[in-house]
Formats: structure tokens, C-alpha cells, sequence
């Protein structure tokens, strides 16, 4: 494979599920996995896409103002006209790490199949989702009509994100079933286990019984500061993590998914996934908030600067 020519083409990839405003103690930021997957994948030079849905309300107008200035499409975020855009209380502790109390019956959880999701779908090269966004029924089923909507060759990337008591043994081993790259972290790993009802024994083996039960083709676990491991059928790679002083973690997850996305895309090794996936996942950690804006404008400037 030539990569320098496959580095010029632009991927469409799709950042499905939750779009909402985090509550911090000293301000309010757009949030959801989605956008800040999308803002980094498309400060990475790919087009990065949010699926969602807002509410036809203040905060709704906000966020699609907010996406906008961004550099994102909001072409693809619906309007509720009845139920709020969705919002999360976030608390962050003195590691800088997030916890959230995020409200239920938003815009988000009554996602829509629509004839431009169809052809968003088939057009994409890659969707992340996550669990949070299958809490509701109809979300689910949107969900999972998106994920059966795309090319055979797309690649589906599922981020576990277990977050208070939205999600069931039934939602994390059948969206396993349906993707090719799992991402998970090192806390969250024994859970994910053990509603698999598989044994856990250490992170390694646990990537392992995952592709060989789900036929997943990347298992991805990440270990916050301390860098992750990346593993296929066929090999096993480890990083340590890059050291920065964190403003705070949010966001930093989800720019790990789009640098590694990114790169799996275009046939990397598995050793320059992980070092790039880290480097600009450390990257946001040390900015206040998911969507920092990169030195001069260009994201390598501000990556050359993680070492």
C-alpha cells in the first residue's frame, strides 16, 4: 500500500450517538464523544461528521453555532422539537479526571433513520459509537441501522463508555458482535469480561478472548496516563504514554479514538497508531476542554511539542 498517497485522500468518519452541553463547576462546554471525535478527526485532515440530535431550544442553537465555528458539518444533527438538547454534569477531581451526571429523555436518545443517514452511512469509512447513546430504544435501533447502513468495508469502532447505569450486558456484547475495532479502558476491562462472561486474567488475554469470540480485528485498551495496548490476532504492541501536565481529561479519550482511527485507516503499523492515537490524545489533556484550538491553527504544531 502506498501510504503517502492514501495519507492525501480524505476519509469520511462518523462520530454516531450523544451530542450535550458538559456543566463544569466554572463554565459550560459542548460535549459528547461524537464532536470531539469528529473536531479531531478533522483537525487530523479527515472529514469528521456528527450524527446526533439536538433540541429545538437555546442550548440546541448553541451547540449547532458551536459545531459550526468548529470547522464540523452540522448537516447531520437533527432537531427535536420536542424533547431538550441533552446536558452533563461534570465534577473533575484533583487528577483532572471527569465524572458526569447526565440527564435522561434528551434529544439524543430519540435518534431517527432518515434517507440522509442512509446515504451518510453508505458514504462513511468509518463510524465510532459508543454505549451510551443505545440507552434508549429508539436510539438502539437508529444505532444499529446506521452501523448495518454502511459498505462492507467500512470500519466500525465501538468505545465502551460506561456511564452510570446506561448500559446492559445486552448492549456491550452485541455491539462487540457488530465491530471491528473495540476500545475499552483498563478500569472498565474485568466489566466488560465478565458481562461477556468470558475470563479475565490480565488485559492481554482478555484483548484476546475478545477477537476470538467476537472475531474483532482490534482491541484497543487504554490505561489514562499510562499509556495503552493495542492488540490483533497477530501481534501486540504497548505504549507508555506521553507525559504532560493535564488541564483536565476530557475529551482526551475521544482524540485517542480519532488519531488512532485515523492511522488504522491507512494500513499503519500498529506501533505508529499507538504512538500517534497517544500523542494527541496527551495533547487535549493538557488543554482546558475537548476541543482546544492548536498552536497557529495546525494540529502538528502543537503534537510536535508532545514528547
Amino acid at each position: 500500500m502506498n501510504l503517502n498517497a492514501e495519507n492525501k485522500v480524505k476519509k469520511t468518519i462518523v462520530g454516531l450517538g450523544e451530542v450535550l452541553w458538559d456543566i463544569l463547576p466554572q463554565h459550560t462546554q459542548l460535549g459528547g464523544a461524537p464532536a470531539n471525535f469528529a473536531y479531531i478527526t478533522s483537525l487530523l485532515g479527515d472529514d469528521g461528521v456528527v450524527a446526533s440530535r439536538v433540541g429545538e431550544d437555546a442550548l440546541g442553537r448553541d451547540a449547532l453555532d458551536q459545531m459550526s465555528k468548529l470547522g464540523l458539518p452540522v448537516n447531520a444533527v437533527q432537531i427535536d422539537n420536542t424533547h431538550p438538547t441533552g446536558t452533563a454534569r461534570a465534577t473533575i477531581n484533583s487528577r483532572g479526571e471527569a465524572s458526569f451526571e447526565i440527564t435522561e429523555g434528551a434529544a439524543w436518545d430519540f435518534l431517527e433513520w432518515t434517507a440522509e443517514w442512509q446515504l451518510l452511512a453508505e458514504h462513511a469509512d468509518a463510524v465510532s459509537f459508543g454505549s451510551l447513546a443505545q440507552r434508549s430504544p429508539q436510539s438502539q435501533s437508529t444505532v444499529r441501522r446506521f452501523l448495518a447502513a454502511t459498505r462492507q468495508d467500512a470500519v466500525r469502532i465501538f468505545d465502551v463508555n460506561l456511564r452510570q447505569s446506561f448500559y446492559s450486558r445486552e448492549i456491550i456484547s452485541e455491539s462487540i458482535t457488530l465491530a471491528d475495532i473495540v476500545k475499552v479502558n483498563h478500569e472498565e476491562l474485568p466489566r466488560i469480561m465478565e458481562m461477556c462472561q468470558l475470563e479475565y486474567v490480565d488485559a492481554s488475554s482478555a484483548a484476546h478472548h475478545l477477537i476470538e469470540s467476537y472475531a474483532v480485528k482490534l482491541v484497543c485498551i487504554t490505561r489514562g496516563n499510562g499509556g495503552s495496548m493495542l492488540v490483533t490476532k497477530a501481534s501486540t504492541h504497548e505504549h507508555s504514554g506521553f507525559h504532560v501536565q493535564v488541564a483536565d481529561t476530557i475529551g482526551a479519550g475521544d482524540a485517542f479514538s480519532a488519531g488512532l482511527v485515523h492511522h488504522y485507516l491507512r494500513g499503519a503499523e500498529l506501533e505508529v497508531m499507538n504512538e500517534e492515537a497517544n500523542r494527541v490524545g496527551a495533547w487535549v489533556a493538557s488543554q482546558v476542554g475537548a476541543t482546544p484550538v492548536p498552536k497557529n491553527g495546525i494540529l502538528r504544531e502543537s503534537l510536535a511539542e508532545i514528547t
